[in-house]
């Protein structure tokens, strides 16, 4: 098969379109035949050599992908040859061919095309994990998410709503804020112009926000404090 390879970190003509040993599926593992992987931040630091794969990982960038499956290993039940998937990865996207843990398989939505299925592992896996499994955000609940224009705040304003909760979000600038209005957000702050906790307060009658989605960091700390329900 082909992937794209690193020889040598750089910029994007550090990456290579080479012949590499095919993949073998082993015990609880599934082949997939790629026809998209998305682009995350991991990718380009590792073709600027700023990160590492993990240990036993496929050393090609690409973490998620989506395709077929062209081949079952051992003990995997539940999937057959054909089936289109999306796949949450540790490596290895950026190739024709990819070896995933059947564990890390998700099947493609209806109505949704593959391209766009290679996008959907990571965001879907980062908001589902914090703010479900973690926080627990119930419907009737609130949810600030920073960054609602971005790939996790987008998934994470639909994933609220589906659950009924009301969402919040901060983004840069009219048509940001107006994306994720059409997403279904319901209270809208523009971080330039704005101080989120004063308008969280009022939108929410001095409540706050049940739980806080944060893809920020540091520097927003201490007013995600002042904007939390107590």
């Amino acid at each position: 098969m082909y992937a794209i390879t690193i020889p040598e970190p750089g910029g994007p003509e550090a990456l290579v379109w080479a012949q590499v040993p095919d993949p073998v599926p082993g015990e609880g593992e599934v082949l997939v035949e790629v026809v998209a992987s998305a682009v995350n931040r991991a990718d380009v630091l590792q073709r600027q050599g700023f990160y590492d794969p993990p240990p036993g990982s496929s050393p090609y960038p690409g973490l998620e992908c989506a395709g077929r499956i062209a081949a079952l290993g051992p003990g995997v039940s539940g999937w057959a040859v054909g089936d289109e998937v999306c796949a949450l990865l540790t490596g290895g996207g950026y190739a024709e061919k990819v070896v995933v843990p059947a564990g890390q398989l998700l099947p493609v939505p209806e109505g949704i095309d593959l391209a766009t299925a290679a996008a959907l592992p990571e965001v879907v896996c980062t908001v589902w994990s914090n703010v479900f499994m973690i926080a627990h955000l119930r419907p009737g609940e609130t949810l600030l998410v920073h960054g609602g224009a971005s790939g996790i705040g987008t998934m994470a304003i639909q994933l609220a709503k589906a659950v009924g909760a009301r969402v919040a979000v901060t983004a840069g600038g009219p048509e940001k804020l107006a994306r994720c209005a059409e997403l279904g957000a319901d209270i809208l702050i523009d971080y330039r112009e704005q101080d989120f906790v004063e308008e969280l307060a009022k939108a929410t009658d001095g409540a706050g926000a049940d739980v806080i989605l944060d893809i920020v960091g540091a520097k927003y700390l201490e007013r995600n404090v002042k904007a939390l329900a107590v």
